[in-house]
């Protein structure tokens, strides 16, 4: 019995690597999705279906859905992938990108999830893998809105895998750390053009944006999306998934360090890396 894979924002990064390694089971019908689906024809030749799939539009959540669904009954996995990095300062940063992000982080893998919900309790099986961050457990300075949304993940996953379990419905969160993909380069520019340059957070966005740099150029700090791509297809084939993937040594021992000393020792900590900026 071949199982549906429909998998979101998969033009890029950790989406088209996970759609890669997915294709290749051949227990799996993938369908590979992006706002613009003529970027993935190497998707398409690696045997996944594409479809155009836009999670701040109703519309075309529904109409994606509905293709899994005519073909498949349910869709089996659903991986909500799509995401990004608005990054600024709390009192800098516009709202408006605040508000596009949260539709990407949130309300997209939210209403995502309600879209395909009825079929899967229908099928009394299915899965729903949503790729969160470690950014949902610690926070950097300048990335508050992106760590809010990431938090939210957090608790919607939490919340879903209790209601949806009962219907045979498996739900795990995966919790990447830094993955070398566009990601950086995105919340890089979304930080240079959150605040003027002479702003009273100039010395603080400045640093943050070195440590950025540096940190996902690290071998140690940060890894490839394969890395990603293997624990969601864990989440998304084996019998017993995780309820939590923590991907990448790095990120284990941030999120470790964050809940056994506490935010006044965590706090300290982020002192000595922007020594000079706060």
């Amino acid at each position: 019995m071949t199982t549906s894979v429909l998998i979101t924002g998969t033009s890029s990064g950790i989406g088209r690597v996970t759609a890669l390694r997915l294709a290749r089971r051949p227990e799996l019908s993938v369908y590979a999705t992006a706002r613009r689906p003529e970027t993935l024809a190497d998707l398409a030749a690696a045997g996944a279906r594409v479809l155009e799939l836009d999670v701040t539009d109703e519309a075309s959540m529904a109409r994606a859905v509905a293709a899994v669904e005519a073909e498949h009954g349910s869709v089996g996995v659903l991986v909500n992938n799509a995401g990004y990095g608005e990054y600024g300062t709390i009192e800098e940063t516009g709202l408006d990108g605040v508000r596009r992000q949260f539709e990407t982080n949130v309300f997209g893998l939210a209403r995502m999830t309600q879209l395909v919900l009825p079929g899967m309790r229908r099928a009394s099986r299915g899965r729903i893998v949503n790729v969160g961050s470690m950014g949902g457990r610690i926070v950097f300075p300048v990335g508050g809105y992106y760590h809010a949304s990431k938090y939210a993940v957090e608790a919607l996953t939490d919340a879903l895998r209790f209601e949806a379990a009962p219907f045979g419905v498996k739900v795990s969160l995966i919790e990447p750390g830094l993955i070398r993909t566009s990601f950086g380069d995105t919340a890089a520019r979304t930080l240079s053009g959150s605040a003027a340059p002479a702003g009273p957070y100039a010395a603080l966005n400045t640093a943050a944006d070195q440590q950025m740099a540096q940190s996902y150029r690290s071998t140690i700090l940060s890894a490839p999306p394969e890395t990603v791509a293997k624990a969601i297809e864990h989440a998304a084939t084996a019998a017993r998934p995780r309820t939590r993937y923590v991907v990448t040594p790095a990120a284990k021992a941030l999120v470790h360090t964050r809940r056994l000393l506490g935010a006044r020792v965590f706090d300290a900590l982020l002192r000595a890396q922007f020594k000079g900026a706060a």
